[in-house]
């Protein structure tokens, strides 16, 4: 018998959440085949059997936790000698009396039905989705040519389940009877927050409740940027094939400041500062399940182009599910940008261990006192800092903050930076 066990994830990872089972008892697996889905603290990954057999056992229901190395299925072993008939080679049956021509269909199961093997072919987001809205992935259809499944497949099917329907009061009766008993005729929906979103909450408890957080404000003049990125922008993208975008200006200037203002790169470990001398900056990045910190090695020696094609990179993982438990690991500082999403002004929380933050903000204009008598209307945007003030002095993180600003309203001066 062969015993599927939960694998080393990673050193800061010891448990994880069954999300899916991807093999069901009774059913073939070939060595390598994924058998579970695992929802962890930072991603998901798919967890392959080690041996070809019969799943003869699961020991783990979704839903439930399992700690690494627990054993959480039986596999019989055998190799191909497992494998069931109907899916041995022809010149394995044709001598069988009975059987005079074999059944068109089973010869060569097409690759692009899911549903040959018992459950549709889906992105672990769109069943994470699934599951946490109650949606059978088998009913959801596929704009996919190969009839795989996505977020935005199930996001649609569900927007189209809600519009009203003969049985829509029906299936709200049977969605919300807990909300019925405890407040009649106010409607509720109960939804069971995800293992990452449950991560998220007690680390930004721990961190409030741990650290001495403040946060220091200013603001910058993005003119110069913005001229400089429009004159270059065309240039840069010809010779990288990457757009040009305002990122890298900030995380350049960030690295510059953070060498000279040591402590902000730093971390406490018992009674003892780590300064780190390396610059691995931490580049927030939102996606459907959450915010996640895809860290930039060594910053310090990428130009331009290397940080935007890192970012860009990045975010195509981050939407796509992609992003590894290396991706998200270390981190010495983090940028967060909610002026994505039209952020004016926030407080942005740390990100611990690391004792600082940067937040950036929109872009608008505003009107600027030029002198005495001369007011122009400016591009302006919001920076915000938190640091962790048990190592942090104030002088020491609103000078860095003007450093920052001081890099970014002269970006020429960027490229005379160590």
């Amino acid at each position: 018998m062969g015993e599927i066990k939960i694998p080393e994830l990673a050193e800061s990872i010891t448990e994880g959440t069954v999300a899916q089972w991807l093999k069901k008892t009774g059913e073939y697996v070939e060595k390598g085949d994924y058998i579970v889905e695992l929802e962890t603290d930072k991603v998901n990954v798919e967890i392959i059997s080690e041996e070809s057999g019969i799943l003869q056992e699961l020991k783990a229901n979704e839903g439930d936790t399992v700690q690494v190395g627990e054993i959480i299925a039986i596999v019989s072993e055998g190799g191909a000698n497992t494998k069931p008939a109907e899916t041995l080679p022809k010149a394995a049956v044709q001598e069988a009396p009975v059987v005079t021509e074999a059944p068109p269909a089973k010869e060569e199961p097409s690759p692009i039905k899911p549903e040959a093997k018992g459950y549709p072919i889906a992105s672990p987001s769109a069943r994470k989705l699934a599951r946490e809205k109650g949606i059978d992935l088998s009913q959801v259809p596929s704009n996919d040519p190969l009839g795989r499944l996505r977020a935005h497949d199930v996001i649609e099917h569900d927007r189209r389940k809600e519009q009203p329907a003969p049985s829509a009061p029906k299936e709200k009766e049977n969605k919300q009877p807990q909300a019925a008993e405890a407040k009649p005729g106010k409607p509720t929906e109960r939804v069971r927050m995800t293992r990452r979103r449950q991560t998220i909450a007690s680390r930004l408890v721990e961190v409030q409740q741990n650290t001495a957080m403040l946060t220091t404000f200013n603001e910058v003049d993005m003119s110069n940027i913005m001229k400089l990125r429009n004159k270059r922008k065309d240039q840069f993208h010809k010779e990288n094939d990457v757009k040009l975008g305002f990122m890298s200006f900030f995380t350049k200037a960030v690295v510059a400041c953070l060498k000279k203002a040591p402590l902000l790169n730093a971390e406490i470990q018992g009674d003892e500062i780590v300064l780190k001398k390396f610059y691995d900056i931490g580049i927030a990045v939102s996606t459907d399940d959450g915010l996640v910190v895809p860290v930039l090695r060594d910053a310090d020696r990428k130009n331009f182009a290397e940080i935007e094609s890192d970012i860009m990179t990045f975010a195509d993982k981050a939407r796509n599910n992609k992003l590894s438990l290396s991706d998200l690991q270390g981190g010495t500082f983090t940028i967060t940008n909610g002026g994505v999403f039209g952020s004016l002004l926030s407080t942005p929380i740390l990100n611990g261990p690391q004792v600082g933050i940067l937040g950036m903000h929109k872009i608008q204009m505003r009107p600027v006192a030029i002198d005495n008598e001369k007011m122009e209307n400016r591009p302006m945007m919001y920076l915000a800092l938190s640091y962790d003030h048990r190592i942090i002095d104030g002088k020491e993180a609103v000078t860095f903050l003007a450093r920052v600003k001081a890099l970014l309203e002269d970006p020429e001066s960027l490229l005379f930076e160590a």
